[in-house]
C-alpha cells in the first residue's frame, strides 16, 4: 500500500509563513509528477504548484512569488513552503502524487492523494 501523509498546516496571521510536508510511504517504484492542490469552502478543488520528476516548477497565478514547491527525492517527501500568506490562501491543502508500482510484475501508474491539512490564514 501506498500512503501519502501531509503535515504542517495551521493557524497563522496574515503575512505569515507556514511549510507543509508530504511524505510518501509504501512499496514505490518511482515517483513522478507531485502537486499540492487546495479546496475552500463552496469551491473547487484547485492546483496550487506542481513539480515533476525533474525538478521542473509551476504555479498558480494566485501563489507565485508566494509559495515555493521542492521535493527530497531520497526521502519521498515533498514541501510548500508558502510566505506572506493571504485570508485568501484559507483552506484545505491535499497532496497529490503520481507514483509508478510494480503490481503483478507489471509497473502501472497510479495517482495518490493525502487525506488534507487545514490551513486557515487570519486577518
Amino acid at each position: 500500500q501506498v500512503q501519502l501523509v501531509e503535515s504542517g498546516g495551521g493557524l497563522v496571521q496574515a503575512g505569515g509563513s507556514l511549510r507543509l510536508s508530504c511524505a510518501v510511504s509504501g512499496s514505490v517504484f518511482s515517483i513522478n509528477a507531485m502537486g499540492w492542490y487546495r479546496q475552500a469552502p463552496g469551491k473547487q478543488r484547485e492546483l496550487v504548484a506542481a513539480i515533476t520528476s525533474a525538478g521542473s516548477t509551476n504555479y498558480a497565478d494566485s501563489v507565485k512569488g508566494r509559495f515555493t514547491i521542492s521535493r527530497d527525492n531520497a526521502k519521498n517527501t515533498k514541501y510548500l513552503q508558502m510566505n506572506s500568506l493571504k485570508p485568501e490562501d484559507t483552506a484545505v491543502y491535499f497532496c497529490n502524487a503520481n507514483i509508478r508500482r510494480v503490481v503483478a510484475g507489471i509497473q502501472r501508474e497510479y495517482d495518490y492523494w493525502g487525506q488534507g491539512t487545514q490551513v486557515t490564514v487570519s486577518s
